[in-house]
This record gives structure tokens, sequence and C-alpha cells, in this order.
């Protein structure tokens, strides 16, 4: 049975990464093994998973500095051994005597009970996995990257996706047992729903891998799922994207994740936002920069241009005579709203020369810069 796997290893970062680092490659990995892109191939699906459990870690600050406590241990390494049942003390004292920890009554450097730490990242001990057995279990907390235009970030609206969620099988109501089928006691962790691991006088508990936590195997395993007791599904949801989200802003939806097992509550859908550039608007802050083209003409003479808004509205501006390439000029309150700021607009002109002139044109243009003392 294999180890747990590295948390850095399996995002391709080091331990001393930024929070900069492991954003980026979990979404290298993300898109790499999404299941949408490898329909064909089945380990992709449990690739991602694997990438998206490690970032779900990594990616926040306190349980990543509880992971990394963890793994100061040894208990990710081989510190506390490999698998195998963990033996009942022979008494206190007892030289050779194997122990199992309840992590629950530790309290390492004010990081909280070690036993939480590993049932949020790894399935808990073995209470909660008895608990599993017969009592609701919330759903699967779903996260996900969503593309979204410009100006939707920055005015606000609604954008729709679909996730791809695991949910309680709709054969076996998440038994894992075929319809007529009976379930019988778990031969692998004797009906507890978790083994133990270690040497060395430690062993952590952790789900049993042949019936999942649930302490029984079925005779014969539900054709729908394959005896998981739960099946992938798609559900599209509506996103309310919030006014002036940047990339890599997130919001989290209560109970719109994977569905609950045995009446437990929904998961939630943590969204992690990418707005895409805009042909015509960039942001800086709150503030919004639009470049409008003039040609020698407006910038030497002078002119009046209309520009138009983030919610469609068109501003007149006046372009003194004389206006240089990269001037700006702003337009006050007409940027992102956030609270109770707002931004302003900044229109910034871009002098377009012509590329080929006639011959009257060019005359024109020689006579102009002699007649100035312009050199050519």
């Amino acid at each position: 049975m294999p180890q747990t796997k590295d948390f850095y290893s399996v995002l391709g970062v080091g331990s001393s990464a930024s929070q900069d680092e492991i954003k980026k490659a979990y979404r290298k990995l993300a898109k790499k093994y999404h299941p949408d892109a490898n329909k064909s191939d089945p380990k992709a699906a449990e690739r991602f998973k694997e990438i998206s459990e490690a970032n779900n870690v990594l990616s926040d600050p306190e349980k990543r500095k509880q992971y990394d406590e963890m793994r100061r241990l040894g208990a990710f390494d081989g510190g506390f051994g490999g698998f195998g049942g963990a033996r009942s003390p022979r008494g206190p004292g007892a030289r050779g005597a194997s122990q199992t920890i309840n992590f629950q009554d530790f309290d390492i450097g004010g990081l909280g009970g070690l036993g939480d730490l590993f049932s949020s990242m790894f399935g808990g001990g073995e209470s909660r996995e008895s608990a599993r057995q017969t009592g609701p279990e919330k759903g699967q907390t779903v996260e996900a990257n969503l593309d979204i235009p410009f100006r939707t970030a920055a005015r606000g609206g609604k954008v729709p996706i679909e996730l791809e969620v695991s949910e309680e099988c709709p054969t076996c109501h998440g038994s894992g047992a075929a319809p007529g089928a009976s379930l019988r006691i778990c031969p692998e962790c004797n009906g507890r729903g978790v083994i133990s691991f270690g040497q060395g006088g430690f062993a952590v508990n952790r789900p049993c891998p042949v019936c999942l936590g649930r302490g029984q195997i079925p005779t014969e395993p539900c054709p729908s799922c394959h005896g998981n007791g739960e099946i992938r599904a798609r559900r599209k949801v509506l996103i309310s994207v919030p006014p002036g989200v940047d990339t890599g802003s997130k919001i989290r939806l209560k109970g719109q994740g994977g569905k609950g097992t045995r009446n437990g509550p929904s998961g939630d859908l943590i969204i992690t936002f990418n707005v895409q550039p805009d042909k015509f608007y960039r942001r800086d802050g709150l503030d919004v920069i639009a470049t409008v083209p003039l040609n020698i003409a407006q910038a030497t003479l002078g002119t009046k241009i209309s520009v138009r808004t983030l919610d469609g509205k068109k501003v007149a501006l006046k372009i003194p005579p004389g206006t240089p390439s990269g001037k700006r000029f702003r337009v006050r309150g007409q940027g992102i709203e956030k609270g109770d700021k707002k931004g302003d607009l900044i229109v910034e002109v871009s002098i377009q020369v012509p590329e080929k002139l006639s011959e009257e044109q060019e005359r024109m243009m020689k006579e102009f810069a002699e007649s100035g003392g312009l050199k050519y």
C-alpha cells in the first residue's frame, strides 16, 4: 500500500515555494490533467484530484503551516513508518511496545489538534470514520477557475459555469452495493472503517482503502458506481460576479458543491477568477485606462472626441492643440466601483502617423517642415 504523497511533490514545487509559485504550478497542472481535456484517460481524473487536494492545503496559509509541521515530524516521508496494522501496547513503558497515537490530544506550537489536520487532509481518525458509516456526510467541496470578461469583472454580472462533481450514486444511495446485494464486514479493517499504519511504536489511523471508510463491502458491487458509492456528475451553475474582482480573486458559494450523502449537506463551491484582457480597456487599481488614437491634424490643431465608459455611456473630451502622444485625460468617477470607492476613467491619446503619403501630401509636409525649421 503506498504512502501518503508529498503535496509539494504533487505540484512539483519546493517546500519554500511562494504562494504565487504554488498558484502557477496548480493552474498549469490543473489545465493539463482536467478530466474535460482527458476524457479518454481515466487516470487523469485521479491525478486531477491529487492536484486539487494538494492545492487546497498548500494555498491556504493556515493549512500549509499545519501541514509543514506534520511534514517536519515525518508523517509524510516515512517518519511514522510504512503501512500495516499497529498493535496495542503491551504495557506502560514496555520495550518494543507499539502504540496507536490519538493526534486529537496533541497541540504543537499552538497549531491546534493534529487530528483535525489529518481529518481535514486525509479523512480523519477512527471516531470520525465510524461516524461516516452511519451518519450524514457533507458533499464534496469543489474548486474551479472561471474566465470572465474584463467588463464583467469591472462592473459585476452573471457568468455560467459547468462543473464536474462527485455525488452520491442514485442506484445504491452511497452503499456501493448492487440492487438486491447484501453487505458484509470488511475483512481489511474488520468493520472499523479505518486502518492503522506506522512503525517504531507509533501508528496513525486513516480510512480503509478497501471499504472506503464504510466498514462494509457489498457481495456484488453497484454497476453504476462500481462499488464506490459515488458518481461523477456535471452541473451548471450561474455565478454572480461581484463588481471589481481581479485575477486571483476568490468567492465561496455555500451549498453549491457536491451533494451530501445520507442526507448530509451539500459541499461548497470555491471559484477563482481569471480576468480576460479587453481590446480597449486595461486596469490600474480601480482606474480604467482607455487608449484613443488621434491623427496628426487632431493632435496639432486640437479636436473634440467621444469616449465610451464602462457602462456604455459616451463622454466628450476636448483635446487642446499641440497634444503629444501619451498625454492622459482623467474623467472622474467613471472607473471601477468597489465598496465605497470608485476609480476614474483615464483616456490616453496615441498619435497615429500615416505609413504612406501621396506625392501632394509629401510635398506639403516638406513645405510645412521647412517653414517651421524642422529637420527631416
